[in-house]
């Protein structure tokens, strides 16, 4: 099983054709789920004890299974985040999956792991943080969320010699944020937003009303999954200094927006924060899973998160830069080197002309919106989630026109909610999105 022979090599080959032919596509073909007992009539028993080999699989998948699964970097997947990894990402993905690397520590993984660390300088100098900064690569933001928080009560324990359960942020938080303080059994605390965003002086009256001495960290939002709004993070920040607390702010989707000149004041004050999330899963274009923690000072993570026991001695006693010593978790895949490559192979500058398109196509569709008399805007679009109504639509009939959308192949465009009405969504983060694709989406609606 182990072996390499002709065999394995044509399975290599074949491996290698479906790679390029699949990247060679654009666009891609956006397919749809099947059902269960569609998908049991062409590939129930697939699993046996003497196997059907390589080849007979990889048709299994590529004829039966890979056509089952939508393609989330479709132009017209507008649903979610998107995914929408450039071709050099993608490739290396291969690379990363055939190296066998183990990328949790130095001395097992050094050229991968100072590689991750060059691309995590260059998101960390968009945030502004300063050069001692650093992190990890971690599958998503629900685990980089996690691992900030619990580096944040670590540091309040340390400090203070309590145990602190509370985190303040706004119910415009990512649901990780909940689930985070659900498995920490910690009680997150709502506060109340102003325009649609956190600010200084509602999280001031909070802590004045609950008192401090409970709270180990304020999440501030740097682009809202459902509505993309960034939280007002100079003056949460002001607060955060002004009390003592850990500012953790959450770029899982937005963050991505410091690399674009057009937007970049709006995240005044970010450069403030204790630890930053992104995920160059989502607008970085990356393929998944890549989310990267940073922290102002990663010492204090490695007081939080290094593990512990004699077999890791030879680890733990040496002064190398090891990723798992940052978060939750020991073993990693060099999940960061794809975007790494990426980086390294087109240049900063194609990211920030990427990010700029989307950003453009989403102001276009902003203006589509406004000038059709049918559909209208719930809000201005802070970066390139844009959310809207469609005037006289029950939500049977957004739901009705999202499943015709998907079974005609026109695009993929799931509803969503606010304050209990069923709303339209635009999520751009594809720099083949084009303004013949919104055209064309806001047309089916008319």
């Amino acid at each position: 099983m182990h072996e390499f022979d002709e065999t394995t090599r044509a399975l290599g080959d074949e491996v290698l054709r479906y790679t390029k032919e699949r990247l060679a596509l654009d666009p891609v073909p956006l397919d749809f789920p099947r059902t269960k007992a569609e998908l049991d009539t062409v590939a129930a028993g697939a699993i046996s004890a003497g196997g059907i080999g390589g080849l007979a699989a990889m048709r299994l998948f590529e004829e039966d299974l890979a056509p089952a699964c939508l393609s989330i970097d479709h132009p017209r997947y507008l649903s979610f985040i998107p995914c929408a990894p450039t071709r050099e990402a993608a490739m290396f993905d291969l690379i990363v999956g055939a190296s066998s690397i183990y990328a949790g520590s130095w001395l097992e993984g050094a050229g991968a792991v100072y590689a991750e660390n060059q691309a995590l300088d260059w998101i960390a100098s968009l945030v502004g943080l300063p050069a001692s900064a650093g992190g990890v690569f971690v599958p998503g933001g629900t685990i980089g969320n996690l691992s900030a928080l619990v580096a944040a009560r670590a540091t309040a324990r340390a400090r203070t010699g309590r145990r602190p359960y509370r985190v303040a942020a706004t119910a415009g938080a990512h649901s990780s944020i909940q689930s985070a303080c659900d498995v920490m059994d910690a009680e997150l605390v709502p506060v109340d937003v102003e325009d649609w965003r956190l600010t200084g002086d509602n999280l001031r009256a909070v802590l004045e009303a609950e008192g401090t001495e409970d709270f180990f960290a304020v999440v501030a939002t740097a682009g809202t999954t459902n509505f993309g709004i960034i939280d007002d993070l100079a003056s949460v920040a002001d607060v955060c200094e002004e009390y003592g607390l850990w500012l953790h702010i959450d770029g899982a989707y937005g963050g991505a927006g410091l690399a674009a000149p057009s937007v970049r004041s709006r995240y005044a004050g970010i450069e403030r924060c204790d630890s930053f999330i992104v995920d160059p899963h989502k607008w970085l274009f990356a393929p998944f899973d890549c989310c990267a923690l940073l922290y102002r000072d990663p010492n204090l993570a490695r007081a939080a998160h290094t593990q512990h026991a004699s077999y890791l001695d030879v680890l733990n006693d040496a002064e190398d830069w090891n990723p798992t010593d940052y978060s939750i978790g020991l073993t990693r895949r060099a999940r960061g080197l794809p975007f790494w490559f990426s980086l390294v192979a087109n240049g900063t500058a194609a990211y920030t002309a990427a990010i700029e398109r989307t950003l453009e196509v989403t102001r276009y569709a902003e203006t589509q919106v406004a000038q059709r008399p049918y559909v209208e805007a719930v809000r201005a679009a802070d970066l390139t989630v844009l959310v809207f109504r469609r005037l006289g639509w029950e939500p049977a009939d957004y739901y009705a026109w999202s499943d015709t959308l998907l079974e005609s192949q026109q695009g993929f465009v799931v509803p969503t909610s606010h304050a209990g009405e069923t709303l339209a969504r635009f999520a751009i983060v594809n720099p083949k999105t084009s303004e013949a694709d919104i055209d064309a989406i806001l047309d089916s609606m008319a």
